[in-house]
């Protein structure tokens, strides 16, 4: 897996919020799930799934609001480093996560692969229990007390 991340500039941010409104109301209008489109000094539509223009419209969004965009198959195997940087962890400490069975991963020679699909899934488990958590926290909060309403 190859990731380019380029910083955006402003006038590529500014070109973006100024596409995405005009953009999402284009692909908006209910049809159906493919869209045609014309690029300009070309005579030819072009079919392009309507998911891809929604994905598109996510980008331009993201890009807007100066973020760095990341495209990654689904399938992708991810290094430790790679995975780490997703988990905002150190490396160091998602190879513990790995060897303690916290991750599921596969070795290919030496090195540790994390699939996507697993790292996604740990993430929403990870936000699922700290939702419950908090949910815990203010219910006893309330139980006490303690000023919360």
């Amino acid at each position: 897996m190859k990731a380019i991340l380029e910083t955006l500039s402003l006038q590529d941010q500014r070109v973006a919020r100024d596409s995405l409104f005009s953009f999402t109301r284009a692909i908006a209008a209910e049809g159906t799930d493919r869209v045609k489109i014309r690029l300009p000094g070309r005579d030819e539509d072009i079919t392009i799934p309507r998911k891809a223009l929604e994905l598109l419209s996510f980008i331009l969004s993201s890009m807007a609001e100066g973020k760095a965009i990341a495209l990654v198959p689904s399938a992708a195997e991810l290094s430790t480093q790679q995975a780490a940087d997703m988990l905002h962890v150190s490396q160091p400490h998602l190879v513990k996560m790995l060897e303690q069975g916290v991750l599921p991963f596969k070795k290919v020679g030496s090195h540790r692969r994390v699939l996507l699909q697993d790292l996604l899934q740990y993430e929403a488990q990870q936000a699922e229990q700290r939702r419950q958590q908090l949910r815990f926290l203010a219910q006893q909060a309330q139980e006490l007390s303690l000023g919360y309403e």
